[in-house]
Parts: C-alpha cells; structure tokens; sequence
C-alpha cells in the first residue's frame, strides 16, 4: 500500500491523514514544531501514523502532500522528493504571508511556485479549494453522489496518481488543467470554498458535484478582483 508523506499537519493536512488512514494507508506526518508534537494526532491516528521530520516525511511517502503557509515553502525539502508526486494544497493570504509581488500582479500561480523550489518532482494542485470540515465530511465511497474536487499539474501520469488517491478517500476529480491554470482555484476564485458550503456557511457542508466545480472554473477571472470567501480562515 502506498505511503503517503504529509509535510505539514493542521487542519488541511490533519484531515489528508484521517482519510488516508480511513482508506487503509500508511501516513508520515511532520510539522515546523517537531514530531513530538504530533503525538496526540498519531495516537488518534492509530498504527498506521507515525510522526517524523519533514525530510523523513518526504524520504517515507510515495505521494507527499505539501500543506504550510505559503511563506514557508521554501523550506520543503527538496533533495527527497526528487522524482516524487507532491501534492500542494496552498493558498496565498497576504495578510498571513506578506505580499509576493508575482502573485499580485497576476504572473504566477502558488503552485507554480512551489514547482520551481521543486524542480525535480512534479506537483499536482488539489485540496486548496475545500474547507477542512467540509473535506472531512464529504467523502463518499464509489457508486454515491461524491463532491469533486479540481487538479491541476503539468505530469499526467502524476495527476493520474493524485486522481487515484482522491478516488480512494471519496472524491471525484475534475481535470482544470496546468499549473499554469491552478489560479482558478486559489483564494477568492469561484471554486473556493463555497461550492462546498450550505447557503454560504462553511460550517455546514454540501455536495460539490463535478458539474458545479467545472462551472464554477469557467466562471473564474484573473483579471478581476478576486472576492475572499470571508468565512473560510487559512487552512
């Protein structure tokens, strides 16, 4: 069974390992604090977790997702995910992260960024545009109305791999694309947050079917001020 490395362990990355778990994976989770931080995750987690280092996360997962602020990215370790699929699921906050001049004016994508630290692994983009209870929540096992969730990578075999994992946790997929197109899912796109959302509350999720998901990357618009989902804080 595949081993999933999980650089980063709040509510996103936390989540990731529920469900990884719950589908009969083995998880590695590290955070910027310690894996002696982590020891109340793992022992909720059960035997399948086990806390390391960010490098021993990135050295023990065959996929690795990547989920720390922004800020932090280039921190990853990169030497061990060489030839690896790493999983982004960042968001740019400038009131969390400070401006990043490119990402203002529209030049690159979060994702992009994350793949240019990490040349030599190829980064699919999922996970960003759900909030953490509504993705613990909407799994559904095949055959049931699942909520979908988009990807974007520039690999296909390494989306394909990401499409499998998300199939095994209980989302569909739908294909948005490159990285070069991951910002029609960022913070204050169509796609964030609310597809998931009853009546606009986070709190209380709802089906994300595919068909919303592609509608709501049609309607996306880079030129145009994006409008955060204010409900929704940093993952």
């Amino acid at each position: 069974m595949t081993t999933i490395g999980l650089i980063g362990a709040g509510n996103i990355g936390s989540t990731v390992a529920r469900l990884a778990v719950d589908a009969g994976y083995d998880v590695v989770l590290s955070n910027s604090r310690g894996p002696e931080t982590l020891a109340d995750l793992v022992g909720e987690l059960g035997p399948r977790a086990r806390a390391a280092t960010a490098t021993e996360a990135a050295e023990a997962g065959d996929l690795v997702v990547v989920t720390v602020p922004l800020h932090a990215y280039q921190a990853v370790p990169a030497a061990p995910l060489a030839a690896k699929t790493v999983i982004d699921t960042n968001n740019y906050y400038p009131d969390r992260d400070g401006h990043v001049d490119a990402l203002d004016h529209a030049e690159a994508t979060t994702s992009g960024l994350l793949q240019e630290h990490l040349q030599a692994s190829h980064v699919v983009k999922a996970f960003n545009n759900i909030f953490f209870v509504a993705l613990g929540q909407l799994g559904r096992p095949q055959g049931e109305e699942r909520s979908a969730l988009p990807v974007f990578g520039d690999h296909a075999g390494a989306k394909g791999e990401v499409t499998a994992f998300l199939d095994a946790i209980g989302y569909d997929v739908v294909d948005g694309g490159g990285l070069d197109d991951s910002w029609r899912s960022e913070n204050g796109r169509p796609v964030y947050v609310m597809p998931y959302a009853t009546d606009g509350d986070v709190m209380k999720p709802s089906r994300g079917s595919a068909e919303d998901v592609r509608e709501a990357l049609a309607r996306a618009d880079r030129v145009s001020e994006p409008q955060p989902a204010q409900a929704a804080p940093p993952s």
